[in-house]
């Protein structure tokens, strides 16, 4: 009788295999862990070195010496330069400008992206593939002709003058439409069909399933006006209108604080929470919406 002992699986061995394969796997999960915590603590070294600096006083924020947390930390950079400096009035400034700026470009993107997704029409495409040529063309060659369109309207060092030029937004365009393309044609013929206006069909039936979408739009729209410096630099001129940003630009050489660069990081590390409260509003939505739309 001739066996195939070749073939046959001892349990033994099979007990060895799985243990070799836990043992394999736990330390793939290590070294993947050591990876992500290494990644990790490059991103947010540099927030903890802002709140850092902020709370160092002068002298030790001027030495060559090299500190994880400063010897007598202290608040007086914060108190020195929210004493000195209008900075409530520039918060409020960058607060209205991201805000009402946001919220006008998410309304325009939301109807621009379902008008291209869904109506035919002719010069649909063409239309479409000018929204997207316009991402190449660099800010510097718009600066010029966008300033001079808005000094004839008389809007320059006002915050109309930062909020209207950045109405139009090709990338959250682009995201409106894709995420438009993904609602059904049927669900709206349906509408059409009961005496719904598009108007109704818009408000009724799409911007009920569009809160993914204006998760994205808003993070996105915020953060872009925020942290904007070119143009709003270009297009605010008095000291009461300037926005953060550019407000911090004016601080870095200022003789008149005790630790200069301790004072911009104070105004910094406070800049840095309205983003923060913004994000973990919309965050859900936020990654609901970058999966939902193709934007990978």
């Amino acid at each position: 009788m001739t066996t195939h002992t070749a073939n046959l699986v001892v349990p033994g061995d099979r007990r060895s295999r799985r243990r070799v394969d836990r043992a394999n796997y736990g330390r793939r999960t290590w070294v993947l862990f050591a990876i992500l915590t290494a990644t990790a603590i490059l991103m947010v070294f540099p927030v903890y070195w802002m709140f850092v600096s902020a709370l160092t006083p002068g002298g030790q924020s001027q030495s060559s010496e090299f500190y994880l947390f400063p010897s007598s930390p202290t608040f007086d950079n914060f108190t020195e330069v929210f004493a000195s400096q209008p900075v409530w009035r520039w918060l409020g400034n960058s607060i209205f400008i991201s805000t009402i700026g946001t919220a006008l470009s998410v309304v325009v993107s939301l109807l621009a992206g379902y008008g291209l997704a869904k109506f035919r029409f002719r010069g649909r495409g063409a239309i479409y593939a000018g929204f997207l040529v316009t991402i190449m063309i660099p800010i510097q060659v718009t600066l010029v002709p966008s300033f001079l369109i808005v000094a004839r309207l008389g809007l320059v060092d006002t915050p109309w003058a930062v909020i209207l030029p950045t109405l139009f937004d090709v990338v959250g365009i682009f995201i409106a439409r894709q995420f438009m393309l993904s609602v059904p044609d049927a669900l709206l013929e349906a509408a059409r069909l009961d005496g719904a206006s598009e108007f109704r069909v818009f408000f009724s039936v799409v911007l009920p399933t569009t809160g993914p979408l204006v998760g994205v739009l808003v993070i996105l729209g915020f953060m872009n006006r925020w942290n904007d410096f070119l143009w709003p630099l270009v297009a605010l001129q008095g000291t009461d209108a300037l926005t953060i940003p550019v407000a911090l630009s004016t601080l870095t050489n200022n003789p008149a604080f005790s630790s200069p660069w301790g004072a911009v990081m104070a105004i910094a590390t406070v800049t840095v929470l309205p983003l923060l409260l913004v994000f973990l509003v919309f965050q859900r939505q936020f990654v609901q919406g970058i999966a939902s739309s193709g934007i990978k």
